[in-house]
């Protein structure tokens, strides 16, 4: 995966539709993605923080025996969008915040020097260039995004969970719609910062497209933080608007599901778990302890 703005952009990997067959990477042998369980005083679980990540390689193989006990002992799944399968509705959504006739060539929304890594970007795509003539920025960075990214969004974890949680409650922190509308609102200049993060994304993955993937597979929380820190969420507007606010809000939305008694797994990207911001730390700061348990 996992890179710093995918963990974010759960629908728009359903929707970009410019993915390439590769070769299924080397996998390692101990899959540990990272996993809380949120105790009460008496150190009783009460929930449990799975970081996802939103596309894999076909045959990854990451549950483990540890994240199918919080499976089996979790009555609610928490995830970012719960319809992840409808790409029908997905689409439709995207679309209708995406379009907006009489946009800037999409040349001309980056610097000079920027413009053949942009054009080179778009011709890894099923994309040209003149598809973006109505395309907001923001959109046509998610869009951008996937390009080079050997996963599937078919094989994302969140998907999966959700499937696992048939007949079960299943508790959507966002939604597609609200989702796509905080990229709607971003200032033209922070989309324009979005844009240019995809491209400078796209030509670090280059150097090794598998090390954020095989990061978020063993579990290893510094590298993760560090590609943030690095990446489009290094850029203080983005952060905010992403990150920081999405974060908050979620964990005033978990903490009423754990006072109204439910035990639910949580499942986001696995930037939302990290740092300071990450809520991990937040509930901890409501009052909850928190273990890692894998």
């Amino acid at each position: 995966m996992i890179r710093s703005l995918s963990i974010l952009l759960v629908a728009a990997l359903a929707l970009a539709g410019c993915k390439q067959q590769v070769e299924t990477p080397e996998i390692t042998p101990d899959p540990a993605p990272i996993l809380y369980q949120v105790n009460d005083a008496g150190g009783k679980p009460r929930a449990w923080l799975f970081g996802t990540i939103h596309a894999l390689p076909d045959g990854t193989n990451w549950r483990t025996e540890t994240l199918r006990g919080a499976i089996t002992r979790a009555d609610t799944l928490v995830v970012e969008i719960a319809n992840l399968d409808d790409n029908q509705a997905l689409a439709r959504t995207f679309v209708a915040y995406a379009t907006t006739p009489g946009q800037p060539d999409i040349a001309e929304r980056v610097p000079k020097e920027q413009r053949p890594a942009l054009f080179d970007l778009i011709g890894q795509s099923t994309y040209r260039a003149s598809d973006f003539a109505d395309i907001e920025t923001w959109a046509a960075a998610l869009m951008l995004s996937p390009t080079d990214d050997a996963g599937e969004s078919k094989n994302g974890a969140d998907r999966a969970l959700v499937r696992d949680f048939a007949g079960r409650e299943v508790v959507e922190l966002e939604g597609a719609e609200r989702q796509f509308a905080i990229f709607d609102a971003l200032a033209e200049r922070d989309q324009i910062d979005l844009l240019l993060g995809v491209i400078k994304e796209s030509e670090t993955r280059k150097e090794n497209p598998d090390r954020l993937r095989r990061a978020w597979l063993i579990g290893d929380a510094t590298t993760l933080e560090n590609a943030m820190e690095d990446g489009i969420l290094a850029d203080p507007e983005l952060r905010a608007a992403l990150l920081v606010k999405r974060n908050r809000d979620w964990a005033q939305q978990i903490d009423v599901l754990l006072k109204a008694g439910k035990r639910p797994l949580v499942a986001v990207g696995t930037a939302h778990l990290l740092g300071p911001d990450g809520l991990a730390a937040l509930l901890e700061a409501n009052g909850y302890s928190l273990e890692r348990i894998q």
